[in-house]
């Protein structure tokens, strides 16, 4: 997936400024709480690092007890890139921007096929937040993965989509999806076209697929210090911004790469999303 290709740049830079190979293993099961457990419980030495999103590191601690204060506890290492999440429809949809979508929505309650990729997921609450802030109703579709979302969505099995936007670059380009409108502040700067919420008439409708690195508790400072170095030499790479920019993302800025920025944000996003996400009652699958 995005957050496996992003590890794969990162690592192959990083063991540059290191001076030894980062080796990627990829942990998922249970909203990817699996995997944050196995990062949270690792050994404090800077050989173990997780490289998480909003999924990981703040759905599932919404959701899974067993990771509840793990991501809370986690030492932050730095910021890396975000890409908004976006509603993409088919192209056969009746409605053409997203003002006409939610007033079709409206027309129609309970109609529309709405694609989920796991319960918790960012895409999912995506839908739901997009259903408190709109007055829709439509029905969720239960997908494993984005991949096969995109391919229903071209072929028109289902009507559309909350889509982490830099999956639906490709689809954009070539015409194949229809997308309404991007969950940022500001228009991304890969799909310039696509208004934000905020102009369709929708304000403060934020949430992005950030990603973000940590170690586990305990991990001492001069550690911390010295991977966070690693990866602002990475991102400050020419061609690790070419590539990050060719894929939809957004760098992190230098100021947003401190441990403390990452720590400072990750925790406002924890404030913001897990009493929505607990209030909407959302359990895992």
């Amino acid at each position: 997936g995005p957050t496996d290709t992003l590890a794969r740049i990162l690592s192959e830079r990083m063991r540059v400024s290191l001076g030894q190979p980062v080796i990627i293993e990829t942990v998922t099961g249970a909203g990817a709480s699996i995997g944050v457990a196995r990062a949270a419980q690792a050994a404090p030495d800077g050989y173990t690092l997780s490289i998480g999103n909003w999924t990981s590191h703040v759905g599932a601690g919404a959701m899974y007890p067993a990771v509840h204060d793990a991501v809370l506890e986690l030492q932050p290492v730095s910021r890396i890139s975000a890409t908004p999440l976006m509603i993409v429809g088919k192209n056969a949809l009746p409605p053409k921007n997203a003002q006409e979508l939610i007033a079709w929505l409206k027309a129609n309650p309970a109609k529309a096929s709405a694609a989920t990729v796991g319960s918790g997921s960012g895409a999912h609450i995506c839908l739901l937040y997009f259903q408190q802030k709109t007055g829709t109703s439509f029905q969720f579709v239960p997908y494993r993965g984005g991949a096969p979302v995109m391919q229903d969505l071209v072929a028109g099995q289902i009507d559309f989509f909350c889509a982490e936007a830099s999956q639906t670059l490709s689809f954009l380009r070539s015409g194949a999806i229809r997308p309404f409108a991007v969950m940022s502040k500001e228009r991304w700067p890969a799909a310039p076209d696509v208004p934000t919420m905020d102009e369709v008439g929708v304000s403060g409708m934020y949430i992005s697929f950030w990603n973000g690195l940590w170690l586990p508790k305990g991990t001492p400072p001069e550690i911390v210090a010295k991977l966070n170095g690693a990866v602002v030499d990475t991102l400050a790479d020419a061609t690790v911004r070419q590539r990050l920019t060719e894929l939809g993302h957004v760098i992190a800025t230098r100021e947003e790469q401190t441990p403390e920025a990452l720590g400072a944000f990750h925790r406002a996003e924890i404030e913001k999303w897990w009493p929505i996400i607990k209030t909407a009652n959302v359990k895992p699958e």
